[in-house]
């Protein structure tokens, strides 16, 4: 193997060899503003313009034509108005999080700010203007088609409104602050200070004991506070494999991207092929209203992404003043918070309105944060404020169309030196054989050095190594990363202390850190708040050990990473049901249950295909025996993070126990669901976006199959099954030939929400039968399997 590196090409050379690229083009005669939507099978649309605008234009019309009713709702969420008209106890989805409408409404009313936005987006590329102008006025052109001729879910009602520039930019605003300020929404609009809350004047905080040790259960608490929220095991996560011309068949690049995202709300991805003859020829999914592929290929290059363990926000530890506990010092200085209020219209049961005020607190540095589980109090002393390094970034539309239009993999490293990707790693293969893994997601701009002058005490700095939040010090200017120190974007650590590595063998990436990108790669100088050596994914183990059987297999296909992915090995199952299994027999539990389980388990194949019986059963146990103290025989030994933990301590009186407690306990839990303990996971495990019964295969994160999917809203079995609502996505396996790229792919929970669609579970029957198809990519390909009628229309010539 041999590492290989370039310079990156800036972007302006890589848009001007793009002009020279031959791509489809428009009909003759064609009007200067018309994109034409071409739509191929499985309801993927294929989508043509003269320029961005107007191809931003097709995008919103066509997403709308799929998903108009999705849309409806989440244009409620960015306006604060889900309590006007479904209640303020119902809930919502804001980012990742179901919270009720009322405190999703306070949120959004109290901390979007649009005149910040508007200033941000004054600062953003002429290319991401025009192309928020043309989604934005597509969608509005599909409400007018089509007024009074909606899918069921809104059709007639009052809360389907036109979408304004503003609501685009409120939603790219959330979205790239999902996993972090919207991720503690509850917190913000829930903080008070301690006069209008006697408790919190005493309770304690995070470093109440400066000196003293930090206590384990406190830690833990804090823990399992930031899991709730999603900000430890996040309710999101991904597979992306590149093999390089060492690897691969064919001396070219392979890539299996294999997101693992939401099936429903404002993160369900979209397919999309688009095109401006001569400059941009790109196809691939985008998630919410992106009117650019954000994961997806070219003729040269295919990427995808996955959630990188970078930190998105600091939490400043505030020295209040006292008698004052909304006023604090920095450097000396008395700063005084700043009280936001707004009104929001809160609709009861029986139809009626009220006007409810609300408020939040916020900061030099941003919004004040209480989530007491995790010690976060606003006492009389101290106080928390959240800053988010995504705040007002606009950026990551020009890293995208800087990605549409790439060559090979160092020109993706030019699209990200403006530090637009919000919270993702990076990985790629090009059609010269090289692969790419990069974490130039956006991080504060702090290194170790640094961190440590911040830190405010042993506790909140254990917070870092344990669940990734980072305390630091907030009454010294110093500790503010928003600050000039030679970033191209102030305040986000740039492309030159970030982990970026080019390799012509393979790169990989499960959600754990850049440590383990390779075996072989080593990075220097990055800052902790990108990534540790703690592996906290299962599924990372499960890369590191199948990738290699898979090249040594041979020469890397795209069909063979499928294969290998759709195998549905279950790591946790290869790494303690040996142990369990051997004490079954040796010395048999003496729940009538736990024996059952063992005879249930003994028969099941440790995979989680269709046919695999007893999945199940060991998916209910081990969601909860994981999370045991000391529950496993071998632990975690940082010399050997592939091989450990391992095993299950049933030697250990303090820990059998509970091991066939859990057992017995997933037993009566299967059986109260109604399933017998040998049912196929097939009849069992079901998809939550369509009406039929669609079994699926694939396991929990927790399981460490590769091919994750979850039930992240109601975990755990019921009379309906194991109802997946996350997981394995757009998935694609892409490689060239002398053409250009030689793609399948497939979007696991179809491209429509809307029932009587027929695209929407079309293709998770296809994903069930493992069936992955061929995507058409060239004009004669997208002309031959051409699904009804092409579509043209045309963007108004006054829109502005």
């Amino acid at each position: 193997m041999t590492p290989t590196s370039s310079q990156p090409s800036s972007i302006a050379a890589l848009l001007a060899a793009a002009l020279l690229a031959g791509c489809a083009s428009l009909p003759p005669g064609t009007d200067s503003r018309t994109a034409t939507v071409t739509r191929t099978a499985h309801g993927v649309p294929h989508i043509v313009a003269p320029d961005l605008e107007t191809l931003a234009y097709g995008v919103g019309y066509a997403h709308a034509q799929d998903n108009v009713c999705l849309t409806a709702d989440q244009l409620l969420t960015v306006r604060g108005e889900r309590s006007r008209h479904f209640g303020g106890s119902a809930q919502g989805l804001l980012g990742l999080r179901w919270l009720p409408n009322e405190q999703i409404d306070a949120y959004v009313a109290t901390m979007v700010d649009d005149a910040a936005l508007e200033r941000a987006w004054s600062r953003a590329s002429g290319n991401s203007q025009a192309m928020a102008r043309g989604w934005v006025a597509g969608y509005n052109r599909f409400l007018q088609d089509r007024a009074g001729n909606l899918p069921a879910a809104c059709k007639g009602q009052p809360w389907v409104q036109a979408m304004t520039l503003r609501d685009f930019r409120r939603f790219t605003e959330i979205l790239s602050m999902q996993a972090g300020q919207v991720a503690l929404a509850d917190a913000v609009v829930g903080a008070r200070p301690p006069a209008a809350s006697p408790a919190a004047a005493t309770a304690p905080t995070v470093p109440a004991a400066r000196a003293g040790a930090v206590s384990a259960d406190a830690l833990a608490e804090a823990v399992a506070a930031f899991r709730e929220v999603g900000l430890v095991d996040p309710p999101y996560g991904s597979n992306a494999w590149a093999f390089g011309r060492d690897t691969s068949a064919g001396s070219r690049g392979v890539l299996l991207g294999n997101p693992h995202f939401p099936w429903v709300g404002s993160n369900r991805f979209w397919q999309m092929h688009l095109t401006i003859p001569g400059q941009l020829d790109v196809m691939g999914a985008s998630i919410g209203w992106a009117p650019w592929v954000q994961i997806g290929f070219n003729r040269d290059v295919a990427w995808s992404h996955t959630v990188s363990t970078g930190v998105r926000f600091t939490l400043h530890e505030l020295q209040l003043v006292e008698g004052d506990p909304t006023a604090y010092r920095v450097d000396g200085q008395v700063h005084r918070m700043q009280r936001r209020e707004a009104d929001i219209t809160v609709r009861a049961a029986d139809g009626s309105t009220r006007v409810q005020r609300v408020g939040a607190w916020s900061t030099r540095f941003g919004p004040v944060v209480v989530l007491p589980r995790a010690g976060l109090n606003w006492t009389a002393r101290n106080a928390y404020a959240l800053q988010d390094v995504n705040t007002g970034n606009v950026r990551s539309g020009d890293t995208w169309l800087g990605f549409g239009s790439a060559s090979r993999v160092q020109d993706l490293q030019a699209a990200m030196r403006n530090l637009g990707v919000p919270w993702v790693n990076t990985v790629a293969a090009d059609r010269q054989g090289q692969v790419m893994y990069a974490d130039v997601s956006a991080v504060p701009d702090m290194d170790a050095a640094l961190l440590a002058r911040c830190a405010p005490s042993r506790a909140a700095a254990a917070l870092l190594g344990a669940a990734r939040i980072a305390v630091v010090d907030g009454s010294r200017s110093e500790c503010d990363w928003r600050r000039d120190a030679g970033s191209p974007v102030p305040g986000v650590t740039p492309i030159e202390r970030m982990p970026v590595a080019v390799r012509s063998d393979w790169v990989h990436n499960s959600n754990d850190s850049f440590f383990y990108t390779h075996p072989a790669q080593r990075f220097e100088g990055i800052s902790p708040l990108v990534g540790d050596d703690v592996i906290r994914r299962l599924r990372t183990r499960s890369g590191l050990t199948e990738l290699p059987e898979l090249m040594a297999r041979g020469p890397v296909t795209p069909e063979a990473a499928l294969g290998q992915l759709f195998a549905n090995r279950n790591t946790a199952a290869r790494l303690v049901l040996p142990d369990l299994l051997a004490a079954c027999a040796a010395t048999p539990p003496s729940q009538a249950q736990a024996r059952d389980g063992c005879t249930a388990l003994q028969g099941w194949d440790r995979s989680n295909q269709l046919t695999a019986r007893g999945a199940h059963v060991f998916r209910e146990f081990w969601r909860s025996a994981s999370a045991l103290p000391n529950v496993h025989r071998v632990p975690f030994d940082r010399a050997r993070p592939i091989a450990t933990p391992d095993g299950l301590r049933l030697s250990d009186p303090a820990v059998a126990p509970k091991v066939w407690e859990a057992l017995a306990a997933a037993v009566v839990k299967v059986r109260g669901a109604g399933f017998a303990l040998d049912a196929p996971l097939g009849s069992v495990q079901r998809a939550i976006t369509s009406a039929e019964p669609i079994g699926l295969h694939g396991g929990d994160d927790t399981e460490g199959v590769l091919n994750n999917l979850g039930d992240r809203r109601a975990p755990g079995i019921t009379a309906r099954g194991i109802v997946i609502d996350y997981g394995t996505s757009y998935l694609q396996a892409v490689g060239f030939d002398e053409r250009g790229p030689v793609a399948r792919g497939l979007l696991s929970f179809g491209q429509s929400v809307d029932p009587a669609s027929p695209h929407s579970s079309d293709q998770t029957r296809l994903f069930a039968r493992q069936e992955v198809p061929r995507l058409p990519f060239h004009p004669e390909e997208i002309a031959r399997e051409r699904v009804g009628e092409v579509l043209r229309l045309v963007r108004p010539s006054g829109m502005p």
